[in-house]
């Protein structure tokens, strides 16, 4: 058997944080093999010790059969190895086949034409999908991600790391972006997809590599597995896959929301006449491609963005639609607060607005109590047992609560912040991609928590990327195409391929269902 890449006792430490020990896996001449482990498992480290950006304490790395030595990127490349990872690296004022040229070798003649011709053939040959002459900044996400695919090729990878490939890839998207992958696979390249979504790696891989706890844990054919199996190989137990979705109990309205419109610093209407409404007990989905205005929905109902004139958000702190209505509009976040408005917020961007990555898990649970307090001295006795409690239900992996946040994986990161916003025991509990990042188990820890929340009585508002989770979970579901509202579907009786359509393809009637 001939491996592209053989790994043989690889270890990893940083400081007394072991993040690979003694790891040896192989990948075979053209297959895709997916890699799976939860967060803090170690795969994003391991894959980074593939393409350069670290370097093993002890082990060893063979290409093609032969000791390979990869000091850093240009190693990597010069064998053949490249890797497109989850945040881009091109420039938007660029066109693509200009972002093809970066990757030219300084001996390399640059010669535009012969790049875009030679880029053709590429396309060509594996059918990608996309415009050469094209702006970065006018193309979708998974046109990105097809350029940086293309940038790969065109620098001669034979092997190549996705990492969360399909994160932001709407169903249609993910097909076509599977389809190229098995062509490239017919072609003799190999593919290793980091993901966490199961039933694509059922759908698109030939073998399944598992890390727990930074240590190998086995490799299995794909067509001999399940991801009840899968799951139990990656936690060491056996967990249930099942996401629950009561019913709602004494539903009635907590959020009205009219006309809602932002424009954002460049002049540029991200929301446009946003209305629907959000009621007690339910769990209210919102999908869309990223960047279509669900950051903007979320921060304006919590008083983070500057709205247009006829906007509105009304609270309703009970049934009573009359006379306890409270306007959100032209609110700070604390004025909302001072109003009993028990609002909380799990941002997309988790250290820059959601977090202090400088302060520990104690300093940032203080962050949401330390203004109750009638002392010069701030209690740390709370904001401790509660540090100590997320750590523990949701299995924190960190060194200690007085560890700095933004020395934790970015999965450990999360799990902070949503368990520090559910515990403020809200009564609107608004999250952008809870769970991204996450792995399996803490996700459905996370989806039970929601459910939870649904059953005291929260309105729960969830900005999902999974299409399978948002059907699975929420009670409705609001679909966000180009800024405008595109429709409410039930989530009972939609499929992910409507969800998948109607964030692609704008309706006559903008506005959609209202309730």
């Amino acid at each position: 058997m001939e491996y592209a890449i053989e790994l043989r006792h690889i270890t990893k430490t940083f400081g007394r944080v072991v993040a690979n020990h003694n790891v040896s896996l192989a990948v075979r001449q053209g297959e895709i093999l997916s890699l799976l482990g939860e967060n803090g498992s170690g795969k994003t480290t391991l894959m980074n010790m593939i393409s350069g950006i670290y370097y093993p304490d002890s082990g060893e790395i063979f290409v093609k059969g032969k000791p390979a030595e990869i000091r850093s990127p240009k190693d990597a490349y010069a064998l053949g190895i490249g890797m497109v990872h989850q945040h881009f690296k091109l420039i938007d004022v660029f066109t693509a086949v200009e972002n093809i040229a970066l990757v030219l070798d300084k001996h390399e003649k640059y010669d535009l034409k012969a790049i875009k011709a030679r880029a053709r053939a590429i396309c060509d040959k594996y059918a990608f999908d996309i415009d050469l002459d094209q702006k970065v900044y006018e193309m979708s996400v998974s046109q990105k991600q097809t350029l940086e695919i293309v940038k790969m090729l065109y620098r001669g990878a034979e092997i190549l790391i996705l990492d969360e490939p399909t994160a932001v890839l709407t169903p249609q998207e993910t097909d076509k972006l599977f389809a190229v992958l098995r062509n490239m696979r017919a072609d003799g390249k190999s593919i290793i997809i980091i993901t966490h979504k199961l039933h694509e790696v059922l759908s698109i891989s030939d073998r399944v590599s598992i890390l727990r706890k930074g240590e190998y844990a086995g490799t299995v054919d794909t067509d001999m597995a399940t991801e009840a199996s899968l799951t139990e190989l990656m936690v060491g137990k056996k967990v249930e896959l099942n996401i629950e979705r009561p019913e709602p109990v004494n539903r009635h309205l907590r959020l009205s929301v009219h006309n809602l419109s932002v424009t954002n610093a460049e002049g540029v209407r991200v929301l446009n006449n946003i209305s629907f409404e959000a009621f007690s007990g339910e769990i209210l989905g919102i999908a869309g491609i990223s960047g279509n205005g669900q950051k903007e929905l979320l921060e304006a109902i919590a008083g983070l963005q500057n709205v247009d004139p006829d906007s509105s958000v009304v609270y309703f702190p009970d049934d009573d639609r009359d006379s306890t209505a409270e306007q959100l509009i032209g609110k700070t976040p604390k004025s909302i607060r001072d109003m009993g408005v028990h609002l909380s917020f799990v941002p997309e961007d988790r250290l820059g607005m959601g977090l202090v990555g400088s302060m520990s898990m104690v300093d940032n649970m203080m962050l949401k109590s330390y203004g109750n307090g009638h002392s010069i001295f701030a209690d740390r006795k709370a904001p401790r047992h509660l540090a100590e409690e997320i750590k523990e239900s949701l299995g924190v992996v960190t060194p200690s609560i007085n560890t700095p946040v933004s020395r934790l994986s970015g999965g450990n990161v999360q799990k902070v912040l949503v368990g520090r916003e559910i515990a403020d025991a809200p009564s609107v509990l608004m999250t952008a991609y809870a769970v991204r990042g996450l792995d399996i188990n803490t996700s459905y820890t996370i989806y039970h928590l929601l459910n939870e929340q649904k059953q005291k009585g929260v309105a729960i508002i969830y900005v999902g990327e999974d299409l399978d989770v948002l059907v699975d979970l929420c009670d409705r579901i609001l679909v966000l195409c180009d800024g405008h509202n595109n429709g409410i579907v039930d989530g009972r009786t939609t499929t992910k391929e409507e969800l998948g359509l109607l964030m692609t393809a704008l309706q006559e009637n903008k506005g959609g269902a209202a309730r």
